[in-house]
């Protein structure tokens, strides 16, 4: 069976969090998005950050999931949506869930920094199908959320993101998964049930080993320096790392070597061999080799590609 398809048509067709008004798909606000590079490694997910400054949001329908993380400001909003109206008091934390199909309009009474991600409906079916539960479940909106363990999702995605997805596609994708999973079970209309634990590391555990390990490309690391930061035998962490991402701790390894050395290969003029060490490859023969069996091109063609 193939993966399935879980890009969103509106996210793909637009490149940004999007709204439907007036029968025209518009960027929710019109201001760019800052500190959040291109190229997001999620799918079915779209993060942007925004400074949004005191004024009226026309009204607007959402085609996906919306969240609102406040990260600076503490001015009220006020919202209309469905016949009801409310102004909310803000804080630095505060969260907002909008769920698809929702027709609203805001007004900003002060000036806030705000994470605002957009989740497709796709990527949260794949996850019902999987778990075996409805497949078009609906949510809860909130103008006012609290809910703890979302807020610190939301602000480690909003981390990563800002600082360029340091621990690669694999950690972004365990976040949405943790994301998607949060949604379904704590704010659906009919919450998902949790499944049982199964083993493998927490997300914080696994965030630790991926960092060693990124810190430390240049390095001829072994199995038991990486287990050592977790106070677990190697044996037992190359299981639980394996059982929670699929991956082993070595493939994960390669991958980040490669995505280091290709991002040197693209900004800098460095010579090959330089590059070979500073991504952890004994001689350059040995990176030239890994680097045309994973990327199909060698170092020095794939430069000149770009």
């Amino acid at each position: 069976m193939g993966k399935p398809n879980t890009a969103n048509p509106i996210q793909a067709t637009t490149g940004r969090i999007s709204v439907v008004r007036d029968q025209h798909l518009v960027p929710l606000l019109a201001s760019t998005s800052n500190h959040i590079p291109a190229g997001q490694p999620w799918t079915g997910v779209l993060l942007e950050r925004h400074q949004v400054h005191p004024g009226e949001i026309p009204e607007h329908e959402h085609p996906d999931l919306c969240l609102h993380l406040q990260l600076s400001g503490d001015a009220d909003f006020e919202w209309w949506s469905g016949g009801r109206h409310a102004v909310e008091r803000t804080q630095p934390g505060s969260l907002i869930l909008i769920p698809p199909g929702t027709r609203d309009r805001l007004r900003w009474q002060g000036a806030s920094e705000r994470l605002i991600l957009s989740v497709a409906h796709s990527g949260l079916a794949d996850l019902t199908q999987h778990l075996e539960a409805p497949p078009t479940p609906a949510f809860k909106g909130n103008w006012s959320l609290h809910d703890g363990a979302l807020r610190q999702l939301l602000t480690e995605m909003g981390h990563e993101a800002r600082n360029g997805w340091p621990l690669g596609a694999l950690y972004a994708d365990l976040l949405t998964l943790g994301l998607h999973t949060r949604l379904l079970q704590s704010h659906a209309a009919v919450p998902l049930a949790a499944s049982p634990v199964k083993g493998g590391l927490s997300l914080p555990k696994l965030k630790r080993a991926m960092e060693f390990i990124n810190a430390h490309l240049a390095d001829d690391i072994d199995l038991g320096s990486i287990a050592n930061v977790l106070d677990l035998s190697p044996s037992h962490f190359a299981h639980e790392f394996r059982h929670s991402t699929g991956q082993t701790p070595f493939q994960y390894l390669l991958d980040q070597r490669m995505a280091r050395a290709r991002q040197l290969l693209r900004s800098t003029n460095l010579p090959v061999q330089f590059i070979s060490a500073q991504t952890g490859f004994k001689s350059p023969v040995n990176f030239i080799r890994s680097f045309r069996q994973r990327i199909g091109l060698t170092p020095q063609a794939w430069r000149k590609s770009l």
